[in-house]
């Protein structure tokens, strides 16, 4: 199928790949972009991909706090003009506090304010993702840019550690928290990709699946939380410093724009 050049240019903003290499991967996929994607992994072309959505959304992360409790919101925008206006951030800060008041609950999405502001400013908002953590110790980081927002509560330890984690988090982007909650589907379509490696690479049958054991195994604990290198000291591992302060994380949220 033809594909057009904004779609090849979006493939290779997102892959670092060659026009041509995202041209012919775009057609082998008929257009779909997550498919063309694997295709550039699975020749070696694209060692890491990043998820075009994630790419051209725009919005701000907010919290509102209290007491025990903190509630953190996604509010998106078509364009980072709207979003970096002072009004933008102002309602992404009000809606926080309403959930944080019982105002607004989780999966309120149809919300009065924001499509008012819609009208005002001709552009399509969406509330996005919206999360309420309660404990006695919560960690809270929003990134500078207010595009990337963590919670992390902690059984035991310290507000500090809880804000050393959640920092980390920022930084990191851990899927889960700990390496058997990788969802198998994600582990499946990279066992896909790597066997497809292996393959092109002429290794031996008989120590692919050990191969393939190795790289599962990294692959859950590059991902999950607790068993990543603190960035702050990476001599240690969450897990570590958790360990220490005789702590554990009962749950942690992020977000990002």
């Amino acid at each position: 199928m033809a594909v057009s050049i904004d779609e090849i240019k979006k493939l290779r903003e997102a892959t670092g790949v060659s026009m041509m290499a995202c041209k012919k991967a775009l057609e082998e996929s008929n257009g779909d972009f997550e498919t063309a994607i694997d295709i550039l992994r699975k020749k070696g072309e694209a060692k890491a991909a990043d998820r075009v959505g994630r790419a051209t959304a725009q919005g701000v992360v907010a919290i509102a706090t209290s007491g025990d409790k903190v509630a953190m919101i996604q509010l998106q925008s078509e364009t980072d003009f709207v979003s970096r206006g002072e009004d933008f951030l102002k309602m992404a800060e009000s809606l926080a506090q309403k959930v944080l008041d019982g105002k607004m609950n989780i999966a309120d999405r149809e919300v009065a304010e924001v499509k008012d502001y819609m009208l005002k400013v001709g552009e399509n908002i969406q509330v996005g993702n919206i999360a309420l953590v309660e404990g006695k110790t919560i960690g809270i980081y929003i990134h500078s840019n207010k595009k990337i927002g963590v919670l992390v509560s902690l059984e035991g330890g310290t507000v500090e550690l809880a804000k050393d984690i959640a920092m980390h988090a920022a930084a990191t982007n851990p899927k889960v928290l700990s390496p058997d909650e990788v969802p198998q589907a994600l582990v499946d379509r990279e066992k896909g990709i790597w066997a497809e490696q292996l393959k092109n690479e002429g290794k031996p049958a008989e120590i692919v699946e050990k191969i393939m054991m190795g790289k599962e195994k990294k692959y859950r604990e590059e991902n999950a939380l607790i068993k990543q290198m603190f960035v702050k000291n990476p001599e240690k591992s969450i897990e570590q410093l958790l360990s220490e302060a005789s702590a554990k994380v009962k749950e942690f949220v992020r977000f990002e724009i």
